[in-house]
């Protein structure tokens, strides 16, 4: 029964995204319609901000598909699709932004943070093994330590 219940939540949860576009967004011609969802996949809702449009069920996700449709049917590119989507609602309509001189520190700061997260790292190992040694041991101290080991 979990078994059958598992299968019929996982058929569901892979169908959901395809129904965020409605019927009459799809176009007839199969090569523009994936070209679509390609460039829909790529846009961010404004909305709801961390889905694409092809995911979302808002009006303006909607407005924004058919609006790439309506461009990819007047012979638009792809990239003058995104270009123009780019152009009204700025860069942060891109789920993937762009490798661009301004966007060099946004792609870079993982692999900074993690440079200053591994120099922290040996800094501290080097400090703990720099400790102050403790005092030696007196010779009853040495004579306990060794009938301990010897039993």
């Amino acid at each position: 029964m979990i078994r059958l219940l598992f299968a019929l939540f996982l058929s569901l949860s892979s169908v959901l995204p395809a129904l965020a576009v409605n019927p009459d967004e799809v176009l007839a011609d199969p090569a523009l319609e994936a070209r679509a969802r390609a460039i829909s996949a790529k846009l961010r809702c404004m909305v709801c901000q961390n889905q694409s449009i092809d995911d979302s069920n808002a009006e303006l996700a909607k407005d924004l598909r058919v609006l790439v449709r309506e461009r990819l049917t007047n012979g638009d590119t792809d990239e003058a699709v995104i270009a123009y989507v780019v152009s009204r609602y700025g860069e942060f309509v891109l789920l993937k932004p762009r490798f661009e001189a301004k966007t060099v520190i946004l792609w870079g700061m993982p692999v900074i943070l993690l440079l200053c997260g591994g120099v922290a790292l040996v800094v501290a190992a080097r400090r703990r093994s720099a400790g102050t040694p403790g005092a030696p041991l007196s010779d009853k101290e040495k004579e306990e330590l060794d009938k301990l080991l010897r039993s």
